[in-house]
């Protein structure tokens, strides 16, 4: 019986469940001395000084770091992914030279035999600044009046356009056009535990245990800034509360605990507490967009033109332009578009940097665009679902183009899929139309609405994964992986593939992942591609050591190994749609998620468990950002949301009817798997079903809605100025 499609209980989740989970914190080791990191309290000054006698002196201090202390090695930190042209003016260096950007920015280091001294010490770090005028917003950074980096000339980091067919021409012959102007707000992944690093010299090896995404690609850029071999650098992963996308990139401390642990000859712990989470790791979604659409008169869909305005913050950090290029490219949705354009701007902004966040750029483009179809049918008479029946890719059209939408990309297609059939069933599983018949006869003083969203997801970043498996004896098996976990569940679903390579249950099988010595070479956990290419990799490197042992006799066995490697040039793409049912009271803005239900076609699902609390969680993660976590700042550039009283998260009772429903009926033809990806397709869509849902239900008051977050306040202050419009 095959293990790959069993919805197998997560074999991880024992450690946890029993308090045996190993995290970065948890590591002690003789001798260790603790980190803190002094940070910037404006947000744009010159650093004119900055005086660390008072820290020094301080009893149980080893250390205090500034930038000329560590000006060898700290060079600025490269892109890993998402090169766009002039971003690279904007890099940033792991502590502050001359100038701040941002607070929270590193200004030094200080270093003690524990994290009280620690703590005290960085209070007496004196830093002499000379405030300059922040640049607080987008539209402020391109006048250019103040600049955030002189020697670059203009705060517009980079422009660029992409395009498909003629846009113009269809704009010419369509029969209705409209414009719109949509944001979305700043908000981020908090993961469960923050970041955090432990670092020591062991036999002339560097050991940085914390590791987790892209350790290979972290331990290079280490190398290069350390000046040391490669080889000479162990990156190590242990338990993971969360990622999201936020841990495991190369932050400034990725350099400046390693330094200090060389430097002191001593183990080192840097543990980040929650608010410098907040104002230190990246943030994200933060972006404007001007969306107009050609449509004919019966509804087709005919051109699609974007602008896109996106805050970047201080810095341009290692995989940001991944937001503004993706945003731009998933613009085009599920739907038969053949001609397009969008015009990408990035601003330089004295904010904490933007890096990725699950589905980035995608949630902030479904809301985008679903929203204005919303707005165009009903200025139309349009029915809505019909309007998306028509212009829904059909199977027969797929493979389909989207041309070079990235500017780092090369053109890429829509592999497989049935959207207008998975439409179908969504809209029949949710009830769809008996929901919208029953919202329009209830009164119970609140305002029912029910919105959706459509969408298209790309996922299986190659170049490549490795994976080596080794056979211990008595039916025992060991497997090395090079993609990372922070919490999904890979331990589980790669012993499942690697099970039936073997023709063994999961439980001989001890998987080992993210560490840079397990494998020669690995890419990480990013994209989906844990289990499209990770786990093709698994089941390659199985089959070859299957083979190997039906040539030898089972005394023999123990000590044989399998090394493979699997390469993909191409991404495979999931679809589906969100349905959201929402109650509004109007007196008080208070919205109630009465329904949700999240659909996606993965391909096919290694453990369906698994994949459904992806979907769950994914889910109430985007009703949350929708909802209530957003990053605000005052006019100073000082981050008013910084701690758990005003940055606001959902809990476990906030949205309790929350469904997923998922379908393996279009596998993939790029892996032997058939896998696609199903990290992020349970929170793409949700800015865009809650949209259309909140906007269904105030449509009478004559309410707009074309903002994120649908916070109390901005509900509150959206029906107060439709009632002043309207004399009510």
């Amino acid at each position: 019986m095959s293990w790959v499609g069993r919805a197998v209980e997560r074999s991880e989740d024992l450690r946890f469940v029993t308090g045996r989970g190993r995290y970065v914190d948890d590591l002690k080791f003789p001798g260790m001395l603790h980190a803190v990191v002094v940070r910037s309290t404006h947000a744009h000054a010159l650093l004119r000084r900055i005086d660390a006698s008072a820290a020094r002196a301080l009893p149980g201090v080893a250390a205090v770091y500034t930038f000329p202390d560590v000006a060898q090695h700290a060079l600025p930190i490269p892109v890993r992914t998402g090169p766009l042209a002039g971003t690279e003016r904007y890099l940033q260096r792991p502590l502050a030279a001359d100038r701040v950007r941002y607070v929270g920015e590193p200004v030094a280091l200080v270093v003690a035999r524990d994290r009280y001294v620690a703590e005290d010490a960085a209070e007496l770090v004196a830093v002499d600044y000379a405030p300059l005028a922040p640049v607080v917003d987008a539209a402020a950074a391109r006048l250019d009046k103040t600049l955030l980096f002189p020697q670059a000339g203009t705060n517009r980091a980079c422009a660029y356009r992409v395009a498909l067919g003629d846009v113009d021409a269809a704009f010419a012959r369509a029969d209705y056009v409209r414009v719109e102007t949509f944001r979305c707000h700043r908000h981020g992944a908090v993961p469960m535990e923050t970041r955090g690093l432990v670092c020591r010299e062991e036999a002339g090896v560097l050991e940085v245990w914390g590791a987790t995404k892209v350790p290979f690609w972290n331990r290079r850029t280490l190398a290069a800034m350390l000046g040391r071999p490669v080889e000479s650098i162990a990156l190590l992963e242990v338990d993971v509360g969360g990622s999201f996308g936020a841990r495991g990139e190369f932050y400034p401390e990725d350099l400046l605990i390693p330094f200090a642990a060389l430097a002191l000859g001593r183990p080192v712990k840097w543990i980040e507490d929650r608010r410098e989470h907040l104002m230190a790791a990246n943030h994200s979604r933060e972006m404007a967009c001007e969306l107009s659409v050609a449509l004919a008169r019966d509804g087709t869909l005919l051109g699609l033109r974007g602008r896109l305005a996106v805050d970047m913050g201080a810095y341009v950090r290692t995989n940001a332009g991944v937001v503004p290029s993706k945003a731009a490219q998933f613009l085009l949705g599920p739907y038969r578009l053949r001609d397009f354009a969008c015009d990408v701007e990035l601003a330089m902004t004295n904010k904490t940097p933007v890096g990725t966040y699950r589905a980035p750029g995608r949630f902030e483009a479904n809301f985008f665009r679903e929203r204005l179809f919303d707005i165009a049918c009903g200025e139309l008479g349009l029915d809505r679902v019909a309007f998306r029946a028509r212009n829904l890719l059909r199977p027969d059209e797929l493979p389909w183009s989207i041309g070079k939408t990235v500017p780092y990309e090369p053109e890429t297609a829509y592999d497989t899929g049935d959207y207008p059939g998975l439409f179908r069933r969504a809209l029949e599983v949710f009830d769809y139309a008996g929901r919208v018949e029953r919202a329009a006869g209830r009164r119970d003083g609140r305002l029912e609405g029910i919105g959706f969203g459509c969408f298209v997801e790309s996922s299986g970043a190659g170049p490549a994964e490795t994976a080596r498996v080794v056979a211990r004896g008595e039916g025992r098996f060991d497997l090395y992986t090079g993609t990372s976990s922070s919490g999904q569940g890979h331990e589980t679903a790669l012993a499942q593939i690697l099970a039936d390579a073997l023709g063994v249950a999961p439980d001989a099988i001890t998987v080992h992942h993210g560490s840079t010595g397990l494998v020669p070479q690995g890419f990480g956990t990013f994209h989906s591609r844990a289990v499209v290419v990770g786990g093709s990799a698994v089941k390659l490197a199985g089959e070859k050591l299957a083979a190997q042992l039906a040539q030898h006799p089972e005394a023999a066995q123990a000590g044989l190994e399998a090394l493979a490697t699997f390469e993909v040039s191409e991404r495979t793409y999931t679809y589906g749609v969100h349905l959201c049912h929402v109650a509004v009271d109007p007196e008080t803005a208070q919205v109630e998620v009465l329904d949700y239900l999240s659909t996606e076609d993965v391909g096919r699902a290694v453990n369906p468990l698994i994949v459904h609390g992806q979907a769950i969680g994914a889910a109430v993660q985007g009703l949350g950002g929708a909802f209530l976590d957003e990053f605000k700042y005052d006019a100073h550039g000082q981050l008013l949301t910084g701690s758990f009283a005003d940055y606001l998260l959902p809990t476990a009772t906030d949205f309790p009817h929350v469904a997923a429903l998922t379908l393996e009926e279009s596998p993939s033809l790029l892996n032997p798997l058939g896998a696609k990806g199903a990290g992020e397709g349970g929170i793409v869509a949700v800015g865009a079903a809650v949209g259309n849902a909140v906007a269904h239900a105030l449509a009478p008051l004559g309410v707009v809605i074309t903002a994120m977050p649908l916070s109390l306040d901005n509900l509150a202050r959206a029906i107060r100025a439709a009632r002043d419009e309207g004399g009510a």
